[in-house]
């Protein structure tokens, strides 16, 4: 049998970590990524990139699919011990964590395309479905981006008058809704329709605007906006 030649022994700029450091993480593939989490690999049998490539395999070879493996999932591939599932999905909590973190810096969005881009990171993963508000101001200004509802696979529920308190304490002069649609499907449902004309109603007894419902799926949106509704 083939001895495994460890990452050890691998040439300086082809080793993860190495590489890391001198062209920075944006240079690193996804399972070079991976495999400086996993740091070590199953002596004699694979290294720390082979089992980076099985976890790969495993979230149908996207970090995407990865970040739905559970630690169950995880513990059951071959050299992923506790450890080391814990720090994988430590790595992916952070990330989601960073990406809905309160804004620092007041972010202005003029497009559909502006909000995926601020919502995607934190929605396109979840195989259930959650609602965010972001709340605006006259200037199209974010005040305020927060979780209003999260729920089940096909459907969540949203509660208006939440929406509309928060805007009101926040003077927000607008309304952006977004949520996702884990199933795949970017076209709104009946009951997302009706929600979102129930609260564009509501909202406007308080001079605040609804000024698009947007559905997040992987790799596609449908804004309410966008299409006229």
């Amino acid at each position: 049998m083939k001895a495994v030649k460890r990452i050890t022994e691998w040439s300086p700029e082809e080793r993860p970590r190495e590489k890391m450091i001198s062209k920075g993480a944006a240079a690193l593939t996804s399972a070079e990524l991976l495999t400086i989490l996993i740091k070590n690999g199953v002596r004699g049998k694979s290294t720390a990139y082979d089992i980076a490539l099985d976890v790969l395999k495993h979230g149908g070879d996207t970090l995407s699919g990865v970040a739905k493996l559970t630690f169950e999932n995880l513990t059951a591939i071959n050299g992923v011990g506790p450890a080391k599932a814990a720090e994988i999905l430590a790595a992916i909590e952070i990330s989601r964590r960073v990406a809905s973190a309160p804004l620092e810096e007041q972010q202005t969005v003029y497009s559909s395309n502006e909000v995926v881009s601020l919502m995607r990171p934190i929605l396109q993963h979840l195989d259930y479905e959650e609602c965010w508000v972001l709340y605006l101001n006259q200037s199209n200004g974010i005040i305020g981006k927060e979780r209003v509802s999260l729920g089940g696979v096909r459907s969540t529920v949203v509660d208006i008058r939440i929406i509309l308190k928060k805007a009101v304490e926040k003077l927000a002069s607008g309304i952006i809704m977004v949520h996702n649609h884990p199933s795949g499907n970017r076209r709104p449902s009946q009951s997302d329709i009706k929600q979102t004309e129930n609260l564009r109603d509501a909202a406007r007894l308080f001079d605040i605007n609804l000024i698009d419902h947007i559905i997040i799926t992987k790799g596609k949106h449908f804004s309410f906006s966008d299409e006229g509704l």
